[in-house]
């Protein structure tokens, strides 16, 4: 789940000044080495279609058995919901807008745009969860509105962090309360966690960069600062944050959920809008996490789990979703140790099929054996070959792919693994919302040749959702407007 751009300078330029200074300082380079579509040569051009057939699989079959629905079941054919029972935001939909565009399967962005606009209702009687509902369907709105120009997206995408605001403005920290009533606008869940305080400052950022209301920015800076201006004197954070008294509640030191996405969007941050202040705490954290949290003991790098206050040594626990990191340092200038992170995820591919969602790194044993269609390990490929140019990176990604159509493949698209360390694996019955706006843009922007993408100034927030980068479609004969108009 995660992306920005690769590490390169900027000028010193903050956000205090005029509504201006939320314009990107300057490009937003993803890759440092290369990136042209053109590198896109055999025999990867080959998986190219290979990722559109996959994606189309499983579109196809959301299309006939859950249209409208969160997310689809592809063993039982039926629809799920994923924010609460009963309410359905088209999540899968609204994930997949940006990915549709860049397959250039642009008469199923027009009927996803049509929903969107004809069935979407924010208007629900329900509490959801803040951060998901930002990274994926603000985030997701916001990419389908800079893809097909339609500012009915745009509209629905302001109107729905506008029902999530009170999270942020009736906080007495400016951390984020956990839950908020998209209809009366009630918050509840005062002990938040640290990567969903903080995962927000893009999506909110390009919404005030594109209204010129910097509203949004702003409670996003200041729900980062609350955190940041809590660290310990060792420079960790802890997991859980009580919003009103600003007392942690969880005090490990972590890489790992609940604290993940946290890191990267002070990174984030920093590259797309130049926040000096953002760049000064992920330096500060970042070594924090180097002398505290590092552990080589394997002869590989992993990421213990640790005390905050102390830096006691907790646990040995990784997460696949911590797998993303191995990108970040690489795009934060920390190549070298982002490339030997990945080679620490490598060699649990040499042990299990599928990477357990939870795994002993010492002795490379499963703590929890589910696979849940996790992009993270794919993600860091992606990264990793736009920074160094090494072809080893979309071989990786390439087995990935392999392995995603020999254990995952069913007759209705794909589907999560709920034993990895079964023979035959255990399936379970999900097709991720995000699947269809990470796995599959991760390997068709590795893969294919994505004329409808600048790989020299893309960015991907965590969900995956393309927020800088998206170039227009070339013109059809005879003229036409863009996608979505």
């Amino acid at each position: 789940m995660r992306k920005c751009a690769g590490p390169g300078s900027l000028s010193r330029r903050g956000l205090l000044g005029a509504l201006t200074a939320l314009t990107p300082v300057a490009a937003v380079p993803v890759a440092s080495v290369h990136g042209s579509a053109s590198a896109a040569a055999e025999p990867f051009a080959g998986l190219g279609e290979a990722s559109v057939a996959a994606f189309r699989r499983a579109w196809d079959a959301y299309r006939r058995l859950a249209w409208g629905r969160d997310e689809l079941r592809p063993l039982s054919g039926r629809g799920a919901d994923f924010f609460a029972p009963g309410h359905t935001f088209g999540l899968t939909i609204v994930e997949a807008l940006d990915t549709l565009y860049l397959m250039e399967l642009d008469e199923e962005l027009d009927a996803a745009v049509r929903w969107v606009k004809d069935e979407l209702d924010l208007d629900q009687d329900v509490s959801v969860q803040v951060f998901e509902a930002i990274i994926r369907l603000v985030g997701g709105l916001l990419s389908g509105h800079l893809a097909t120009r339609d500012p009915a997206l745009l509209d629905v995408a302001r109107d729905l962090a506008d029902r999530l605001m009170p999270a942020f403005l009736v906080s007495p920290t400016g951390a984020p309360y956990r839950y908020v009533n998209l209809s009366t606008g009630a918050v509840s869940g005062r002990h938040n966690h640290l990567a969903e305080i903080g995962s927000c400052i893009t999506e909110f950022g390009e919404l005030s960069r594109i209204t010129g209301d910097r509203t949004y920015y702003d409670v996003a800076k200041k729900a980062l600062r609350a955190v940041c201006e809590r660290r310990s004197r060792l420079d960790l954070l802890g997991t859980t944050l009580d919003v009103e008294t600003g007392a942690w509640t969880g005090t490990t030191a972590t890489l790992d959920p609940p604290a993940d996405s946290f890191f990267e969007y002070l990174w984030h941050g920093w590259k797309l809008y130049g926040d000096e202040e953002l760049r000064t705490w992920y330096t500060a954290l970042t070594a924090g996490i180097f002398r505290h949290l590092a552990d080589r003991s394997t002869g590989r790098l992993w990421f213990r789990q640790a005390e905050m206050r102390t830096g006691r040594a907790t646990g040995q626990v990784q997460s696949e979703l911590t797998a993303f990191y191995a990108g970040l340092l690489a795009r934060s200038g920390r190549v070298a140790e982002g490339e030997s992170y990945h080679d620490s995820w490598t060699d649990v591919l040499g042990a299990f099929r599928l990477p357990p969602d939870l795994l002993d790194y010492r002795s490379l044993r499963a703590w929890n054996p589910s696979y849940p269609l996790r992009p993270e390990y794919v993600d860091a490929c992606l990264s990793l070959w736009l920074v160094t140019g090494k072809e080893l990176y979309r071989e990786r990604a390439r087995e990935m792919f392999d392995r995603q159509e020999r254990y995952c493949k069913v007759a209705g698209g794909y589907t999560v693994v709920r034993e990895v360390t079964a023979s035959p694996m255990k399936l379970g019955d999900l097709t991720p919302a995000y699947w269809f706006s990470e796995n599959a843009k991760y390997y068709y922007l590795l893969f294919a040749e994505a004329r409808r993408f600048d790989y020299g100034s893309g960015y991907l927030t965590t969900e995956g959702n393309v927020l800088r980068g998206l170039r227009a479609p070339a013109p059809a004969p005879g003229g036409g407007g863009p996608v979505g108009k």
